[in-house]
């Protein structure tokens, strides 16, 4: 179990075939304020050469860290 602070970054990396993941969440999913956030932004500066890493979906049009957007 972990909490998330609302307006956090956050993700997950499942390492079996299949996963259930469920959320608490404070309301209902709103599509129009999900933001993605690059896996492979270089300024991070993550090693992900010791996993296999398989990009999908969302993952692909994510942006930098320094050009997200952010809230007050």
């Amino acid at each position: 179990m972990l909490w998330v602070p609302a307006g956090f970054a956050h993700g997950f990396r499942v390492s079996s075939e299949t996963a259930q993941v469920l959320y608490k969440t404070t309301d209902y999913y709103a599509p129009e304020h999900e933001r993605t956030l690059a896996w492979n932004d270089p300024d991070l500066k993550i090693d992900w050469n010791w996993m296999p890493i398989h990009r999908i979906g969302e993952d692909q049009r994510g942006s930098v860290l320094r050009d997200a957007e952010t809230f007050e």
